[in-house]
């Protein structure tokens, strides 16, 4: 690598790089639901990228569902940060995000990577049952030297932790 491969980012060193969480899923308007209640954040509105990629023809109708009375991509489905910036000709969010995508496998054994929920001092137990009642489930109880969590699942099964 030289330097004109690193970006710049004014300071001399290399720009951050922007990422998205990507999750597998049966059923992405369903996990992005989940998700938006989960954290507080906003399902992505792609609504006006998704109509004008069908007018011209670069999008084939069997590709998108209405979802929340818009239209959206049937496989795939984002939530984003509701303080981040949006792109304004996309409704694709350019900071925290996390994408679901539709795939024809299930899930068959334990998550590689998971979040970890922190709602604050004192409220793991509240936030667990709020949780519950959006659809997750919980797998166990962890109670360590180092801290204590509860691990759930969320409606796919996939595991997260509350702090």
């Amino acid at each position: 690598m030289n330097d004109s491969d690193v970006p710049a980012s004014g300071s001399g060193s290399p720009a951050p790089v922007h990422f998205k969480l990507v999750i597998d899923c049966a059923n992405p308007q369903a996990q992005a639901d989940f998700w938006a209640a989960a954290l507080h954040y906003e399902v992505e509105d792609n609504n006006a990228l998704i109509e004008r990629l069908l007018e011209l023809g670069a999008l084939p109708r069997e590709a998108v569902v209405e979802f929340h009375a818009r239209l959206a991509f049937r496989d795939l489905v984002a939530v984003r940060h509701p303080d981040d910036p949006v792109a304004p000709d996309s409704g694709t969010g350019l900071g925290r995000r996390l994408l679901f995508q539709r795939v024809p496998e299930p899930k068959t054994g334990k998550n590689r990577l998971h979040l970890d929920l922190h709602p604050g001092e004192g409220l793991r137990e509240g936030e667990v049952e709020r949780l519950k009642g959006l659809g997750a489930s919980v797998l166990r109880e962890v109670k360590e030297p180092s801290g204590q969590w509860v691990v759930m699942a969320d409606p796919e099964g996939n595991e997260f932790c509350v702090q």
